[in-house]
């Protein structure tokens, strides 16, 4: 298997026919058919449902579609590092992290960053503590923020200067709207709403002073414009991270819990990570932002 025939697969996946494949490829059906052909007998598995107009995807196909993208990722990325000039410092520097108002610390290192450095472009990716370990860990990001509650011993790591604060969104219109602040008996037997951390961390243990399983929790989410529309359309309220009313139309507010529950946030990478010169301009500027 090589990254071209990936390319020839991730073409037909999008394409849905061996012609138009062919076509955005630029080359003749026969070869590309038996690429694939040979792809299928080195994987053993079929990778495609042939119809008589479309081809769809497999199961196996599905699977290989995702690594396929990763590893294509993966080859660009470290391409445009090694062929960055030495006369000035470019490149492309990529970050996943929360939709939290402690992002604003990396917003202001990306903006420093480009002021001296126009040629080097940031790609911001959104997800939970989840989805950010697991880009990390296979390489897909440079940097990750995570949030407490989480375990940054298996990283290199800078916490960043400003807590997030734990509160309640909820609709104009809820009864509890006409609080300034949520406690833990409010949230017994409410529909909630949470991040995937949240739940899988018991993030709330000991502040809620009982049992965290007996919370209703009805959804979760890993990002917070999912969670808004929920508490739009009235499916309960969500346990999240002040900022996010930036996020949240006219009808919604944020009320924080009582007493107040802070999480921190860290910038992580790997250990013993040798960065190309773009993401070592951006990490020495967070942390001359830190020092100062």
């Amino acid at each position: 298997m090589d990254i071209r025939v990936l390319r020839y697969f991730l073409a037909v996946a999008r394409e849905g026919t061996i012609s138009g494949a062919a076509e955005a490829l630029h080359m003749t059906q026969p070869p590309l058919s038996k690429q694939l052909k040979e792809l299928e007998e080195e994987l053993g598995k079929p990778l495609f449902l042939r119809g008589k107009r479309r081809i769809t995807l497999t199961r196996e196909g599905m699977l290989l579609r995702k690594r396929a993208e990763e590893i294509i990722g993966l080859v660009e990325k470290t391409k445009a590092e090694v062929t960055a000039g030495d006369e000035s410092i470019t490149g492309e520097i990529t970050i996943g992290g929360g939709e939290t108002e402690g992002m604003r610390p990396i917003a202001q290192a990306v903006r420093q960053v480009q002021a001296r450095h126009p040629g080097i472009r940031v790609h911001m990716l959104s997800g939970d503590g989840y989805d950010v370990a697991e880009r990390l860990d296979r390489g897909l990001i440079d940097f990750g923020t995570l949030i407490e509650p989480v375990d940054v011993s298996r990283y290199d790591s800078l916490r960043l200067p400003r807590p997030d604060v734990w509160g309640l969104l909820l609709r104009r219109d809820h009864p509890l709207a006409q609080q300034t602040a949520i406690g833990p008996g409010d949230l017994a037997g409410l529909p909630l709403l949470a991040s995937r951390q949240m739940v899988g961390e018991n993030g709330l243990s000991g502040w809620l002073g009982y049992d965290y399983e007996k919370l209703n929790i009805v959804a979760t989410g890993n990002l917070v414009n999912n969670l808004v529309l929920l508490v739009e359309e009235g499916v309960g309220c969500a346990l999240t991270l002040d900022g996010v009313e930036r996020f949240a139309g006219e009808r919604l507010c944020f009320r924080p819990l009582a007493p107040r529950l802070e999480s921190w946030m860290y910038l992580v990478w790997k250990k013993y990570q040798v960065f190309p010169p773009a993401a070592e301009v951006f990490l020495n500027q967070v942390r001359a932002n830190l020092e100062a």
